[in-house]
């Protein structure tokens, strides 16, 4: 923050009152590829996210500079102005939310001066994106007084991402990056909105996040494609069930419907989902029962299905994983879109320090480059920082 400050202070001057806003990234510790599907996942904010330090200006001018993107330097728009433009990169995020702000009726008639400064790992699959939507989001609601309660903020984040930047993603990013809670995972029912927070008692172990170091390139793109997918297997075993999504099939019905799924591959996607979902349900009740190495198998499971059956893993977060599981992790799993980012693992505290070299030197024996590891803690979601 105290870097932010400085920064602002050089590209836009000393005068008047600067804000200060916080928005954690997320890891989802089970559920992937559910959200969309209608079902549940259970991801939790971190203490890594982005800053944002912003000042109202008296005219329409919009100018926005972030430290993680500094060779594009500062990026300049006109509040009336604001079309997607893929030379602002970045910037697209927070013109996104502007404008979906505007339709949903925000007066937002000023600009303002703003820098972001990100601790989350680039393109690691931490939710970067979501984390500057929703930062974007606190500074807009506080600047101009808007009054818009954290869900509302967090449905017009996703909002933003869906239209605006036209990544069809579900709800879970915006989600847990809004309404985070300190030391707590979050039980979302993406489709009814519904959640409970539970507390994540981990006592001798630690959450250890793995980056691959490798650019999700196919992410979008295969994001947007596993969607469809699931969406005309669901349209199948519609013809059987009185279903509005994959979400609300259990097992026990996919096994019995599937042949209903015209297509080979398309019935892979939707026993994902189905299984992922039911998976992401018996996690909440391990750990609340204290049972981390019932979670941890799950988890293993996971990140099975997801290279299987989803077809979304690489073999980048395979090796990884594989090394985890060889190196004694209590559960590892690919953890956010896919095709690169990273994993999640549950380490024994006494195995972190050889967790980390051994692991490391695995991937890099096989790869050729290295792998990086977070010890995360779980905090809280967005907000203003007084």
């Amino acid at each position: 923050m105290e870097v932010a400050i400085r920064l602002f202070n050089e590209k836009f001057g000393h005068f008047g009152e600067m804000q200060t806003y916080f928005a954690p990234g997320r890891v989802n510790l089970i559920g992937e590829h559910t959200d969309y599907n209608g079902g549940y996942v259970f991801p939790c904010a971190l203490s890594v996210g982005t800053y944002a330090i912003a000042r109202k200006r008296s005219d329409g001018k919009i100018r926005m500079y972030s430290t993680n993107f500094s060779e594009l330097g500062v990026v300049e728009v006109e509040i009336g102005h604001l079309q997607y433009d893929m030379d602002h990169s970045w910037a697209n995020y927070p013109k996104g939310v502007i404008v979906t702000f505007q339709r949903h009726g925000c007066c937002i008639e000023n600009g303002f001066d703003v820098v972001y400064l990100g601790n989350i790992p680039n393109k690691a699959g931490l939710s970067s994106s979501a984390s500057i939507e929703l930062v974007t989001a606190v500074l807009l609601n506080d600047l101009f007084h808007l009054n818009l309660d954290m869900l509302t903020m967090v449905k017009l984040s996703q909002q933003a991402e869906n239209q605006y930047i036209g990544v069809n993603c579900g709800i879970m990013d915006q989600f847990a990056i809004g309404m985070g809670k300190k030391d707590h995972a979050i039980l979302l029912d993406c489709q009814t909105l519904d959640y409970t927070y539970s507390p994540i008692m981990l006592a001798d172990l630690e959450l250890i996040i793995a980056n691959t170091n490798k650019s999700r390139g196919l992410a979008d793109s295969k994001y947007n494609e596993r969607r469809t997918e699931c969406e005309l297997a669901l349209a199948d075993l519609q013809t059987v069930l009185s279903v509005n999504s994959l979400g609300e099939v259990s097992v026990q019905e996919f096994e019995a419907f599937k042949t209903h799924i015209k297509s080979d591959l398309f019935r892979k996607r939707a026993k994902h989902a189905v299984y992922e979902n039911d998976r992401t349900k018996q996690a909440v009740q391990k750990m609340k029962n204290g049972d981390m190495a019932g979670l941890g198998l799950l988890m293993n499971q996971s990140h099975l299905s997801l290279r299987y059956d989803y077809e979304v893993s690489s073999k980048e977060l395979d090796i990884l994983v594989e090394a985890a599981w060889k190196e004694g992790a209590i559960g590892a799993r690919m953890t956010g879109a896919g095709f690169g980012g990273c994993t999640i693992n549950i380490i024994e505290k006494q195995n972190v320090t050889s967790f980390r070299e051994n692991v490391g030197r695995i991937y890099y024996e096989n790869l050729g480059f290295q792998a990086d590891f977070y010890q995360v803690q779980i905090g809280s979601g967005a907000r203003k920082i007084n």
